[in-house]
């Protein structure tokens, strides 16, 4: 009898890692984000969300409540994990980090009418995002397209932005020389392409994640084409807005990136008198992801009160 419930035992077991292999294999990006999330529960960070202008807007928080208050944006098509490598080093040096889901983007709504994704947009929900909870003046960060949303909030909203940074920010009125479409990939030859683009050297994709990932480009691969719509025929191009940033700006660059070369940092930083621009040899567009540890110095003494 014992040996019979036993048996019995160890078969559901192996039918539950048999499902689970088989769910893994159909959903991986699925199964690693809740291992992230799980990660991010036994290590303290704060999974919440407010209500912003109607729609829910979800974030990340981490680090001592007392201390002095960092916001991080992420890019098109991203989410606030992306920041996953980064907020550590802030965090440990005695930061208070948020860490929003764009709305359309993680674990916020995306709803499919009434928001036009366009980078007014976003950072007025960021703004909104601020106002709900409760943050007065922070130091602003933003990578890529949240760069660019971090900038106009710059602008805008002086007041709400004591220090600026910028990393591999979009913005400029520049037309890409690549092909912008790779941001929704159909084929996982065009996900190479994607890879390319924003690291040197890539690994590629297991096939079985590439897979997974074109999926949910056929689901919520709307939402980036929407906001590259907005962003197509130059609107809110920060060109403009940049000589009025009065605040102290940090420029982090990755030397390598191919989605905003590093003529692009220059620019910016030509244009911002007070800024200081940081380059990173070796490092692509997701410099912040990949180049962490050598950025983190400059990032936690520019952000210190």
């Amino acid at each position: 009898m014992k040996y019979f419930s036993m048996k019995k035992i160890l078969g559901a077991v192996v039918a539950l890692a048999l499902i689970l292999g088989a769910g893994f294999l159909l959903r991986p990006i699925g199964f690693l984000r809740q291992i992230t999330y799980m990660r991010e529960t036994l290590t303290g960070v704060e999974s919440r969300s407010v209500q912003v202008g109607g729609y829910r807007m979800h974030y990340l928080a981490e680090g001592p409540a007392n201390g002095p208050v960092v916001v991080l944006v992420h890019g098109l098509g991203a989410n606030a994990e992306d920041w996953d490598n980064l907020a550590p080093y802030l965090v440990k040096a005695g930061f208070r980090v948020y860490i929003p889901d764009l709305i359309g983007y993680g674990r916020s709504d995306k709803p499919t009418t009434g928001f036009p994704y366009s980078v007014r947009s976003e950072a007025a929900a960021v703004v909104g995002f601020m106002d709900a909870v409760g943050l007065k003046q922070v130091t602003l960060g933003g990578w890529s397209m949240g760069g660019w949303i971090a900038t106009f909030i710059a602008v805008e909203h002086p007041e709400r932005v004591g220090r600026l940074m910028l990393f591999d920010a979009a913005g400029l009125y520049i037309k890409p020389t690549w092909n912008t479409e790779l941001f929704v990939p159909q084929t996982p030859g065009q996900i190479e392409e994607l890879q390319a683009l924003l690291m040197p050297e890539p690994k590629p994709l297991p096939g079985f994640i590439a897979r997974d990932y074109l999926r949910l480009m056929r689901s919520n691969g709307w939402v980036i084409h929407r906001a590259m719509d907005t962003m197509r025929y130059g609107q809110d191009t920060t060109d403009n807005m940049l000589a009025r940033l009065k605040m102290p700006v940090l420029i982090e660059w990755g030397a390598a990136d191919r989605i905003f070369p590093l003529d692009q940092a220059q620019t910016m930083h030509r244009l911002i008198p007070q800024s200081q621009l940081d380059i990173y040899e070796g490092c692509g567009h997701r410099a912040p992801a990949q180049c962490a540890e050598q950025m983190a110095p400059k990032v936690v003494a520019f952000a210190r009160p």
